[in-house]
């Protein structure tokens, strides 16, 4: 059947640019994104149908969010030298650098779903319910994946 890619822009474009300036930070970073997730629409737009777009593009956007912050990390050559220089003079930099190892050892053998998950359930205050519908999970399987999470944080203490 396919979408109007174009009415959906209209409908949930600010949407997906609050998501992605929510994430990433920086407005630049966020409206580029967001132009990325509806490239993604306009990939298959012949495959999908108008019903859960907006939960479509909710998660669309914080993968690809994600994934550009995994790629700043990989590849910090690429990040703003000013944010950088910020984040280094700033008196809580070691706790930031100590936080973001921690919390690289704690995702860093789980699935990337399983990291979204714990950002929409713990940064945007969903519902399990919430979570598990669009990750087309049961309750009890989100709750499982954010339960073994949370088992593995008193092994990082000694970090």
């Amino acid at each position: 059947m396919g979408i109007d890619v174009e009415q959906c822009y209209h409908r949930f474009g600010s949407m997906v640019i609050r998501r992605c300036q929510q994430l990433l930070g920086d407005e630049q970073a966020a409206v580029d994104a967001a132009q990325d997730v509806f490239l993604e629409l306009v990939r298959h737009q012949s495959r999908l149908e108008d019903r859960g777009l907006s939960s479509l593009l909710w998660r669309t956007a914080t993968n690809t969010c994600l994934n550009r912050l995994r790629s700043r990390r990989r590849r910090p050559e690429d990040a703003d030298g000013d944010v950088i220089t910020r984040i280094a003079l700033a008196p809580e930099a070691e706790e930031r650098v100590l936080a973001g190892l921690v919390l690289e050892r704690l995702f860093g053998r789980e699935p990337a779903s399983t990291r979204t998950m714990a950002v929409m359930l713990l940064v945007d205050r969903m519902t399990l319910e919430e979570v598990a519908e669009l990750h087309g999970l049961s309750v009890s399987g989100v709750r499982h994946r954010i339960r073994v999470l949370k088992q593995r944080i008193p092994e990082l203490e000694g970090l």
